[in-house]
């Protein structure tokens, strides 16, 4: 199909498309995803707590967390058509501002229905946070450097699980819940980092849409693409929401765990999911981002039974952080395997799209296992699950093609 985009004479040549600002992308990218995974993951950290004060089960604040991942499609709706219409810098500015706003909010909620209104709502702000972010970083970023800077930039979620870890050590015992969704105001601030520091996508200004029925008709003729990347993006949410929103609770539930304890378990857990990233990230620059995924898909897969099943607190240690390894080992791989998918003219809207398409199928994953876990362990529910989703995932992941190191911006396209 035809699109309406086109290149600017004056623009940099396609080997420049990194440029030289790729640190401040990156680094806007990973703290905007860190920041937004530390809000998420504090609901996780305290929904036991949160029921309580609000008078409701495990099972009703968990539907906290399936508006919050249902409704991230719409922020990628929002805000990646703004990104490929405007470009990346401006829409991520708002992004930033309007989730701290939701975050705050949050911490005030004066009843559960309002609870679950700023849980929906920041939703929308999550879910436009990731494609806008992760296209104008792996798009400034180096081709030789886009697998590692890709486990980085995706390991801000991990870091913000930690953060969230972190701080309802310190925070819940001595104030509760309420003051942590205070701190998600920090977002705010980046926006002014992103406003002085960070240079619009270069990609971006070469391949840009002069009108919105050009964007349409470009998205219009990614369709089999999307569809494909809504299906894998599924099986890999399902893979790492199944094993980490409801982690906390099957510590206090299964091991009868402290909030300090749970909180120090949930840290050294993601220092794996960090390393992971990182490792994974860089070898899939030399064995292909298929390969470097699904490795990691089956490595989980044989994790499962010292993950779910440890029969002693130190081999827990163990299981909770290799699990984390393997899991975002495959993650950190994603940003730059899907923005290398995506055509130059559609990668703010495209990727993060059919990302948070494939989180909204996902959604029910947290709901579903405290439902499996009714009559039976947490331990038995989440190992079940992991073991169907990292297989589904690795299956269809193998099944779909690579552009490992493709060069952005090298052919602009231009109307027939």
């Amino acid at each position: 199909m035809a699109t309406e985009t086109f290149a600017r004479s004056a623009s940099p040549s396609p080997a420049s498309a990194g440029g030289g600002d790729h640190r401040a992308a990156v680094l806007a990218g990973f703290l905007g995803w860190m920041l937004d995974a530390f809000d998420f993951f504090l609901v996780v950290m305290c929904l036991t707590a949160i029921g309580h004060s609000f008078g409701k089960a495990d099972r009703e604040v968990a539907l906290a967390i399936t508006l919050t991942l249902a409704f991230r499609p719409v922020g990628a709706l929002v805000f990646g058509l703004l990104a490929d219409r405007y470009g990346r810098r401006r829409p991520l500015m708002i992004n930033l501002v309007f989730y701290s706003l939701l975050s705050v909010l949050t911490g005030l909620a004066p009843s559960f229905t309002w609870f679950l209104v700023f849980r929906a709502l920041f939703g929308i702000g999550m879910g436009g946070e990731w494609g806008v972010g992760a296209s104008l970083a792996m798009e400034k970023a180096p081709r030789k450097l886009r697998g590692v800077l890709s486990g980085l930039l995706q390991e801000g979620y991990a870091a913000g699980y930690l953060l969230a870890a972190l701080a309802y050590w310190v925070v819940f015992p001595r104030w509760g819940w309420r003051p942590l969704f205070f701190i998600g105001g920090l977002p705010a601030l980046l926006a002014v980092f992103v406003r002085y520091r960070v240079k619009e996508s270069e990609v971006w200004e070469r391949t840009r849409h002069a009108t919105w029925s050009g964007l349409g008709a470009a998205i219009g003729g990614q369709w089999k693409l999307f569809l494909y990347l809504t299906v894998m993006m599924a099986g890999m949410n399902f893979a790492s929401h199944g094993t980490q929103d409801m982690y906390p609770t099957f510590l206090q539930r299964d091991w009868g765990f402290t909030p300090g304890r749970r909180a120090v378990l949930t840290a050294i857990s993601m220092l794996g999911a960090i390393a992971g990233g990182l490792v994974v990230g860089m070898n899939s620059d030399r064995i292909g981002r298929r390969r470097a995924i699904v490795l990691s898909l089956v490595g989980g897969i044989c994790v499962v039974p010292l993950w779910a099943f440890a029969p002693s607190l130190a081999l827990l240690v163990v299981g909770a952080f290799l699990m984390q390894f393997m899991v975002q080992g495959a993650w950190g791989v994603i940003p730059a395997h899907i923005t290398e998918l995506a055509p130059d003219s559609v990668r703010g809207f495209l990727p993060g799209f059919a990302y948070q398409c494939g989180v909204l199928i996902a959604s029910s994953v947290a709901y579903l296992e405290s439902v499996f876990a009714t009559g039976r362990s947490y331990a038995a529910s989440m190992a079940m699950m992991a073991v169907t989703v990292f297989t589904f995932a690795a299956v269809v992941v193998w099944l779909g093609r690579e552009k490992k190191g493709v060069e952005f911006g090298a052919v602009a396209e231009v109307p027939e």
